[in-house]
């Protein structure tokens, strides 16, 4: 799950910096704004201010309350100066949805500038939101002076009870109001997608430095734990954050942004031409940057010499393409943030369904990639995917990056959305048994897949779903793997789960369990500390189901791996068996977010188990070393 976000507020040195800059920015020259016109066809945003939050809306699966869609405004006080902002939802646009961040231009009526440029209609089409800044009365001020209202606005964006956001959002800032948003990127760039910025005179390279300059340590927030680093770790740098960046038509004074973000996105000074993007300055290839271990040197930094016509559709559709490629998760802890590529649905093939469950419309994702057929003929794996709580099919489907998995092994992927049972704009699990049930019915009927190859992965709240899974219902899947939540059976035998209390099975299946140093409290530690908390309860209950015990470990100090060996691996198999039972690994570098460079490893574990399950319920288990590829090679697991 993404915690609450923090209030956007700048701090330290960075509030410092800017603070001194005031009056000494670069001076703005007017920007090529669309003229303020007819009345927008959006008609008059209806007041934010004053409204009640919105009721639940069963009707729409993983969808805001229909009350919200459309246009909005908000307004904010600011020692008696009053400033607005507006915001655009789109009929369609899913709980937790990407949003673009916009910061128009001065002299523009705000709805016929979305109208006219294409930004609405952009946000219908894909059903996404847009949160738009706008100019105080005489005008956008300087970055310094702007901050303020920056702040206010993004901390009423990031957390409202009248939409939910990704968590991670898209910037565009035009004319005088681009430095104000960049200045709010420099100083939270774990927030940032991506940003284009035009006719833009950017900011001054004193206020870049002294934000630069700050350090990302091992604090965490809420009721996750601290990481503690080795001696003579290297703190991440803020200016060490890559974030994909265009300028275009960038006025003489944008040096200094352009040379902060080349260093941030680590790009060198050598650019290449392109006809579009100008010229590109792309991420070294033998990068370090810690946001990329994953998807390797993807970021880029752009710039367009030529103007740029603010009301040109086809300019604004040319940014979206440049941002929306990327995506982005982990939005406060730097060594779990993580930049990647954005799934592109229609390419993928993705499916969005929905049915109903214990009469309550519910949303599912199913992607059964190219590979599928080609590796498995008809009988492909299944992976069944739980999203951490307040996650949406859609939100996990880009930041545990499974898409990527699927393609390369061939299974196929039904990722959960959970429902709304938290609040009107926010979800949380509930009757997960019946929801699987009729997914797996579902798709072993509509589907060319092998049910002895079922799979279970969750995070957080669904890795909770996945573990109950393995505990009480372990004939459901070959093999279970999860992240950062591990429940277990109490003293009586019996598990919790959505408000009920089941009776552990005490039958073995193979589970693998990851999680982070800086996780939720009742992780911390190691099974070796003298703290007894849910890691050990879940072990204990998972060797003795196995008939194994903690010595039997592969290796006491666990196996290092991963980018900076982040990883830490223990592994337990019965004594003349090959397969592994259950496994452990401990993410040093990390708090409570799984980061994508786990999935592949929970594939690796998974998928070298089947099992079949007979008339009387017997469970009968095999192993693969090849994960099926080779015919003849599996072997029968004890019982």
């Amino acid at each position: 799950m993404t915690p609450l976000p923090r209030r956007a507020v700048l701090r330290g040195a960075a509030a410092t910096a800017l603070g001194t800059v005031v009056g000494q920015a670069a001076t703005q020259a007017p920007a090529r704004a669309v003229p303020a016109a007819n009345p927008s066809k959006l008609g008059t945003a209806k007041p934010l201010d004053g409204r009640p939050a919105p009721g639940y809306d069963y009707s729409r699966a993983n969808k805001l309350p229909r009350e919200m869609t459309g246009y909005w405004e908000k307004r904010f006080d600011l020692d008696g100066t009053q400033r607005t902002a507006k915001v655009y939802i789109s009929a369609e646009t899913p709980i937790r949805s990407y949003y673009t961040v916009l910061a128009v231009p001065d002299g523009v009526e705000t709805g016929e500038f979305l109208r006219r440029t294409g930004w609405r209609d952009i946000a219908d089409e894909r059903g996404e939101g847009l949160f738009v800044l706008e100019p105080g009365e005489p005008g956008w001020g300087a970055a310094a002076a702007e901050r303020s209202y920056v702040d206010a606005a993004m901390a009423f964006y990031q957390a409202n009870p009248y939409f939910s956001v990704f968590g991670l959002e898209y910037l565009v800032g035009y004319g005088p109001g681009a430095p104000a948003l960049e200045a709010w990127a420099a100083a939270f760039p774990l927030r940032v997608i991506g940003q284009a910025y035009l006719d833009s005179p950017g900011l001054p390279a004193e206020y870049l430095r002294g934000v630069g300059s700050q350090e990302f340590d091992g604090t965490t927030q809420g009721d996750y734990t601290d990481v503690i680093f080795p001696e003579g770790f290297d703190l991440i740098r803020y200016d060490e954050v890559v974030v994909p960046t265009w300028y275009l038509d960038p006025r003489g004074s944008a040096s200094s942004s352009l040379a902060y973000w080349r260093r941030a996105n680590d790009a060198g000074t050598a650019g290449v031409h392109d006809g579009l993007l100008g010229t590109v300055y792309r991420q070294r290839r033998n990068s370090r940057r810690w946001m990329t271990s994953f998807s390797g040197p993807i970021s880029k930094v752009a710039v367009r010499e030529r103007p740029a016509d603010h009301g040109d559709r086809r300019t604004t559709r040319d940014v979206l393409a440049f941002l929306t490629s990327y995506s982005r998760y982990e939005n406060f802890f730097a060594y779990g943030n993580q930049l990647v590529r954005r799934a592109d649905y229609r390419r993928l093939g993705v499916d969005v369904q929905t049915m109903t469950v214990e009469g309550r419309v519910r949303e599912f994702l199913v992607h059964v990639p190219e590979s599928a057929r080609r590796l498995w003929k008809r009988q492909a794996p299944v992976v069944f995917v739980w999203p951490g709580n307040t996650q949406t099919d859609k939100v996990f489907f880009d930041s545990a990056q499974w898409w990527q998995v699927a393609q390369r092994e061939g299974c196929v992927l039904v990722v959960i959305c959970e429902q709304y049972s938290s609040s009107p704009i926010s979800v949380s699990h509930k009757d997960s048994d019946v929801f699987f049930r009729q997914l797996r019915e579902l798709v072993t009927r509509k589907y060319d897949v092998d049910a002895t190859r079922f799979y279970c992965t969750g995070q957080s709240a669904g890795s909770g779903v996945t573990q109950f899974f393995a505990a009480a219902k372990p004939e459901y899947f070959a093999a279970v793997a999860s992240t950062s939540f591990a429940p277990a059976p109490d003293p009586s035998g019996n598990i919790a789960f959505e408000g009920a209390r089941y009776p552990a099975a005490r039958r073995p299946i193979p589970t693998y369990l990851m999680y982070g140093y800086g996780d939720l409290a009742f992780l911390k530690g190691d099974l070796w500390d003298d703290v007894e908390n849910d890691l050990d309860a879940w072990a204990a209950y998972h060797l003795g189901a196995n008939g194994l015990a903690l010595k039997d470990v592969d290796r006491r100090e666990g196996r290092p791996g991963g980018w900076y060996n982040r990883f830490r691996t223990w592994t337990w198999r019965r004594r003349g068996a090959p397969a592994p039972m259950v496994k452990v690994t401990k993410n040093l570098y990390r708090s409570h977010n799984n980061i994508p460079e786990e999935t592949p490893m929970l594939w690796e574990f998974m998928r070298h188990y089947r099992h079949t399950v007979d008339e009387n319920g017997h469970v009968t288990r095999y192993y693969s070393p090849s994960g099926f590829s080779r015919k003849g090679d599996e072997k029968v697991i004890p019982a």
